[in-house]
């Protein structure tokens, strides 16, 4: 069982400045302490993104995770860094190897994609980088772990690690890998902050793409005890994930901003616990 504290974010990206603008000051309002983005062509620029969110509202900022191969590893510790320093140290750097649609997009940059050890020596690579232009300040590290080899770079690497596995992995999976990260982690796992992603929460129909996200129809998914999902009553909520934090330790809770308003309650419910 963890003794930390809840904390929550939310997941989205900008339509429009006015857009965004509303969104991050609607999350702070709500009791969100972090705003996160996804990284990818097919959206705006997640760093000027984020300089904005903590420009208008006192939250904290991060990827969700940046694309490696998208970036060569000095320039992505430099964006890295500068918004480390901009957002006086409210930036957390999130980053992994990149989702499959990234290779089509590392093409269009020029870049190569890479092999997955590849790509995973670029992300050490970028660590090593950020950590050098950091210095005496160091940026909070946030890595997705699902397989082995990702467990153990979290392990070693990581701040805060996001338990990445599919929507239907069952809770003794789950447990399992947090069971594995800790041993991996030794002395440091205690220093580790885990966190889990929501693809829904609340009691509102599932949108479309939940199919695209989920890789399941979103009938099966919602007769599932799917992790992925938060559904019930604020209370009803708000018991489950106190269940997670017993059984894995989860505490840092981040959902799509379209579900912003759904999880608000819970949030409120959960401060300071």
């Amino acid at each position: 069982m963890s003794d930390r504290r809840f904390r929550f974010g939310i997941v989205g990206s900008p339509r429009s400045g006015a857009d965004w603008t509303k969104t991050v000051r609607q999350a702070a309002d709500l009791g969100y302490t972090t705003v996160l983005m996804p990284d990818g062509l097919q959206l705006p620029s997640p760093f000027p993104s984020l300089a904005m969110a903590a420009a208008v509202a006192d939250v904290r900022v991060g990827t969700f995770v940046a694309a490696a191969p998208l970036r060569t590893p000095r320039a992505a510790a430099w964006e890295a860094h500068t918004l480390t320093v901009l957002t006086d140290g409210r930036f957390d750097f999130g980053i992994g190897t990149g989702r499959p649609v990234a290779e089509q997009q590392t093409a269009e940059l020029g870049l190569p994609w890479g092999s997955p050890k590849e790509r995973r020596d670029q992300v050490r690579e970028t660590l090593d980088q950020l950590a050098k232009l950091d210095g005496e300040r160091r940026t909070p590290i946030m890595l997705a772990a699902g397989g082995p080899r990702a467990l153990a770079l979290a392990a070693a690497r990581a701040d805060i690690v996001s338990l990445a596995k599919d929507a239907m992995t069952p809770r003794a999976e789950i447990a399992q890998l947090v069971h594995d990260l800790h041993e991996l982690a030794g002395p440091r796992a205690d220093d580790i902050e885990l966190a889990m992603n929501l693809f829904a929460a609340g009691t509102r129909e599932l949108p479309p793409w939940t199919k695209q996200a989920a890789g399941v129809e979103p009938d099966v998914l919602e007769a599932s005890d799917s992790l992925m999902m938060l559904r019930g009553t604020p209370g009803q909520m708000a018991d489950e994930l106190q269940r997670r934090r017993d059984e894995f330790g989860t505490t840092y809770i981040t959902v799509n901003s379209t579900y912003l308003e759904d999880l608000a309650p819970v949030v409120e419910l959960l401060h300071g616990k």
